[in-house]
This record gives C-alpha cells, structure tokens and sequence, in this order.
C-alpha cells in the first residue's frame, strides 16, 4: 500500500519535470527501460526520466526500449543500439523487430531470422515473417506464406498451415485459417472461437 501511495504522489512530480523538457521536442513517448523516445525535426532520440538527452536525435525511425536495447533506422537500413547509444552489432538488417525473451527478428535478403541481444544470429534466416518471441515460441510464416510457431531453436513445434497466427498471450493464439478464426494452445488443440 505505502508503495502505491508512494507512486501516486511521484507521477505529478515527473509529470512536472517531463513538461519543462518535452516542448524542446516535437513528440515525446512513454518512458520505457528509463529513457523516452523523442523526435525532433523528424528525427529520433532518447532521454532520459529527466530530460537529459541520452542519443541525439540522428535517427529516421525507432522503437521504444525493450529488454535494455532498441532498433533504429538511419537511412534504410535498420541497427540495434544499447542505452548509451553503442550499436550492439556491426550486423545492419533490412527490417527489424523489438527484442522479447532474449530474441529480436530481423530480416535480410527478404527472410527473417532471429538475434540474440548480443547481434549473434541464433535462428536462420529462412521465414518470410516473423513476430516476437512470447511463452517461449514465435509466429512465424513459411516461403508458401503459411503461420505455424517455432521455438528458440528455430524448430517447427506447430507445422506452418495457418493463413495467420498471433503470439501466445496466457497459453493461447489466435489463428486464421480459411475463413475461420480461433484460438489453439501450444500443443495446437483448438480451444474457443
């Protein structure tokens, strides 16, 4: 309770603090791993909670943190950077993803593969899509265009035969196959429309 009551009383604060920055920048996101995203001129950064700018805007695209690092595009190709700003890998991707469960999708050649949060490449690049890793398996599509999952791995646990599939999210995905859209368990039961 005190701890509730502790985070109550500091939002108005950093709400303060925020307004004095954030009018230096033409758009400001939530802050996410201690650093917001900013864009000025049409231009990403990141600052932190207090609005010290921790990566000056030189970015055409980014993502918000997540697991300590983040994606950004400059010109178009895209990298990985850590909270300082140091690329994480020399690696440069035709498209790339968030980081969840220790894996980020990229794409090269126009496959996607996995990465860890090192750059090393832990998944081949051998899918035509590829989503965020949650409950241990990603939806991935195969070169035909059709959704199953895949571990960390990068084996088959549910073969491709969806026309589109969602991460799992409480032990369940939703899938379309056809006209019909339902949600199945990791062992590929259907459970409810």
């Amino acid at each position: 309770m005190k701890r509730l009551l502790l985070l109550v009383l500091l939002l108005p604060v950093q709400q303060l603090i925020a307004q004095k920055w954030a009018k230096n920048y033409d758009f400001v996101d939530q802050c996410i791993c201690g650093l917001s995203k900013v864009s000025k001129n049409n231009l990403i950064g990141y600052v932190s909670i207090d609005g010290t700018e921790v990566i000056k805007p030189q970015y055409s695209e980014g993502f918000t943190f997540s697991e300590g690092y983040t994606a950004v595009r400059k010109t178009d190709k895209w990298l990985y950077i850590d909270s300082t700003g140091k690329a994480v890998t020399d690696e440069i991707f035709e498209d790339a993803n968030s980081f969840s469960e220790g894996l980020a999708a990229v794409s090269r050649n126009g496959l996607y593969g996995y990465i860890n949060t090192n750059g090393k490449l832990i998944i081949a690049y051998e899918f035509s899509t590829a989503r965020n890793f949650m409950e241990g398996i990603a939806p991935v599509s195969n070169k035909k265009g059709f959704w199953g999952y895949v571990n960390k791995s990068g084996n088959w646990v549910i073969q491709p035969q969806y026309d589109f599939a969602d991460c799992f999210t409480n032990g369940e995905a939703r899938v379309i196959k056809g006209d019909k859209v339902y949600y199945i368990d990791k062992t590929n039961k259907q459970l409810h429309e």
